[in-house]
């Protein structure tokens, strides 16, 4: 096809391929994802050279805007990304708003004339869940999803689903009208560069490759932490939990690209491939790792800083006897030959000390008796945010005589590389989307797998006797989940300082 010629000939001044998709249609895009994240994100690819001449942006919502109050709108999104105003402006001229009921077949009408011949169109669903099946149907109502006259895309937020069985439905729903091969699930986590960079760090350096097992690994942590609280999204909050919002599809995503094997070629269907494959082998939880193996929190009131931090009871919108968790951590096992009896500890939460996303893989002791007793810490960290870059931690000799070993570390940030901004997730993804890789986004096996491995946690939540810890915001979660490890031998990293040991934290 025309566009497929057009994104093989044509580069940006960075040397990536341009996005061969010519029109991006928001649904949602009165709300605060597009004015936060996806507006700016496709500015910066409009910076960068890497969207074609004559696209478009087409909002819609059912908020009333004209075009000129819709892109005044959003200029206030864009005052700390553009560079100039002339840029914005110019940016902002290919931007239209549809105000419409995007339920209503009659109301989008408009968005079929708009259709460019020959081109391709990308649906992006910054809405409410709820609306996901509305929309699709609608749009294939007025024939949008079919590719005769040009390429139909489809990208839907998370969540997918609020369990296995909504799961399966949504999924039964977006297939009704879209194939496979159009439907792009966005999950922001796995744009970030060091997440994506996991891949080239395990299989392109045998260095590293030949340790990541179970004869030198003793285990891996993975945590995602949040210093903010709920907001003002307690109604959202109350329906999802920290289970739903992170645990179900962020950190088990980032736990797949982990612990998969390497894929016979770097290819969106090759690596998914070993994603569903490593998935399929996590142990199912039985009703002893409920109780023994997860621990659920909740965070109480606080004065942190000189600030009278509220509980998650006393947020708006936060019921008063809520038994909502924020906090979660768990213990798991992946049945494989490269990690068999290798445990993995995941934790996330809100109003924790700090902001910080990392995986730590903690390496066995040297077994030589003459430095048993005060053998270093062998590890290495991925910092996924902030601060993002990797540190790998050993033992060396003291100056002096003997052999006392300290701990030092070598450490690498992306922010030292000359000349290279680090892409906004977003913008990664939007990027892909528009190209048609979907390498970084997950498919339909992938989310069933993730939500079937989640289920018995969603069933334990129903009990009303399930036990749910406090911890005081500003703390790292119920003194529970340090009991989790220390069971084992084990500690959890406090990651309370960037990868060269200065001071980030909140507190």
């Amino acid at each position: 096809m025309v566009c497929k010629e057009a994104f093989v000939q044509t580069t940006s001044h960075t040397g990536e391929y341009i996005a061969p998709c010519g029109r991006i249609v928001i649904f949602g895009a009165s709300g605060d994802l597009a004015k936060r994240k996806l507006i700016p994100a496709l500015y910066r690819l409009f910076s960068q050279g890497m969207l074609p001449q004559d696209f478009s942006i087409v909002g819609v919502g059912r908020t009333a805007f004209t075009d000129a109050s819709f892109r005044q709108h959003l200029q206030e999104s864009l005052a700390d990304t553009a560079d100039s105003d002339d840029r914005s402006s110019h940016f902002c001229s290919h931007i239209t708003y549809l105000t419409a009921d995007p339920t209503r077949t009659e109301q989008l009408s408009p968005l079929v004339a708009e259709r460019h011949l020959g081109g391709a169109s990308l649906y992006y669903l910054a809405t409410p869940p709820d609306l996901y099946a509305p929309i699709v149907a609608t749009l294939a109502e007025l024939g949008l999803n079919q590719q005769d006259k040009g390429i139909s895309r489809l990208v839907v937020e998370k969540p997918f689903g609020h369990d296995l069985d909504s799961a399966r439905q949504l999924d039964r729903q977006l297939h009704t009208y879209f194939n496979e091969e159009q439907i792009y699930r966005i999950d922001h986590y796995l744009g970030k560069e060091t997440v994506q960079n996991l891949l080239v760090l395990r299989f392109a350096n045998t260095m590293f490759e030949v340790l990541w097992n179970r004869n030198m690994v003793d285990f891996i942590e993975i945590t995602a932490a949040e210093f903010l609280g709920v907001e003002k999204r307690g109604a959202y909050y109350e329906q999802a939990g920290a289970v739903r919002d992170m645990l179900q599809n962020h950190l088990l995503q980032v736990l797949a690209m982990v612990a998969m094997e390497p894929p016979a070629t770097i290819s969106a269907d090759a690596l998914r491939d070993e994603a569903v494959k490593v998935m399929r082998f996590f142990r199912p939880l039985s009703a002893a790792d409920l109780r023994s193996n997860l621990v659920l929190g909740q965070y109480l009131g606080s004065r942190v800083r000189h600030e009278d931090l509220l509980g998650y009871r006393e947020e708006l919108g936060v019921a008063a006897d809520s038994r909502t968790e924020t906090y979660v951590a768990l213990k798991m096992w992946i049945d494989s030959w490269r990690w068999e009896g290798v445990p993995f500890y995941l934790r996330t939460g809100k109003r924790l000390p700090t902001r910080v996303t990392e995986v730590v893989l903690h390496f066995r002791k040297s077994p030589h008796p003459f430095f048993r007793a005060g053998a270093p810490v062998n590890n290495l960290i991925i910092r996924i945010q902030p601060d993002e870059g990797i540190l790998v931690s050993f033992g060396l000799k003291q100056p002096g005589s003997g052999f006392v070993v300290q701990d030092v570390a070598m450490d690498f940030h992306y922010s030292e590389l000359a000349n290279s901004a680090i892409p906004d997730a977003y913008e990664r993804l939007l990027l892909d989307a528009l190209k048609g890789d979907a390498t970084l986004f997950a498919r339909s096996d992938e989310v069933e797998a993730c939500w079937s491995f989640i289920q018995p946690i969603l069933d334990y939540l129903q009990d009303p006797a399930h036990a749910l810890y406090g911890y005081a915001a500003g703390t790292w979660g119920p003194q529970e989940a340090d009991q989790l490890l220390a069971a084992d031998g084990h500690a959890w990293r406090f990651p309370c300082k960037n990868l060269t040991g200065v001071q980030y934290c909140a507190l």
